[in-house]
């Protein structure tokens, strides 16, 4: 168990840290912020390709969140970073929508002509040149993709978030899809 420095005292758990934070200690806003900024700005880096504005983002994520520290329920270990994450994709999608970002490209998009139903093989492509890939992807369909193939939802819930049809969910998704095996097979063939 850590101990903090200078104080006798165990590392207070996350739930006590909460619950100070929601009453105003500004220790514990400070300590929560901390040991969730790193982690929530790589959420939002997924859906924003700009860093000033993965910055104003999670400016307002965080002012979510803080005021919003009342109402969360703790449900045990990981519920705390569920909840914020979840706040932070919404931002993320509120802010792309408000720019007009999430114009599903259209059926007219290109595709190369074997388009391979499988999943892309990652198998031997370093992380972060695959999310980079991903970050490279059109706003649709980045967002899609990273709602079904990060988030887990599912296609209706998805449709129902974006306001947009179920299949066009699905068929961004599969473009998506047929985009990033594209760029892993130009990456395996000698970049």
């Amino acid at each position: 168990d850590m101990s903090l420095p200078g104080d006798g005292k165990a590392l207070v758990d996350e739930r006590e840290l909460v619950s100070r934070a929601a009453s105003g200690d500004a220790a514990s806003v400070r300590a929560l912020y901390d040991s969730q900024v790193q982690y929530l700005s790589a959420v939002c880096r997924r859906y924003i390709t700009d860093e000033e504005e993965v910055k104003d983002v999670l400016q307002d994520s965080f002012v979510k969140i803080f005021s919003s520290l009342r109402k969360f329920v703790w449900r045990g270990e990981g519920s705390l970073r569920a909840w914020m994450k979840r706040i932070v994709v919404n931002e993320a999608l509120m802010f792309l929508r408000r720019r007009s970002r999430l114009d599903m490209v259209s059926a007219t998009d290109s595709l190369p002509e074997s388009v391979d139903e499988d999943t892309p093989d990652t198998d031997g492509i370093p992380m972060p040149v695959l999310q980079k890939m991903i970050r490279e992807l059109p706003d649709g369909y980045r967002t899609v993709f990273n709602l079904y193939a990060i988030e887990g939802m599912s296609h209706k819930d998805i449709a129902a978030l974006l306001g947009i049809s179920e299949s066009a969910s699905c068929s961004q998704f599969s473009r998506a899809r047929a985009r990033l095996a594209v760029k892993i097979r130009e990456y395996r063939n000698g970049r």
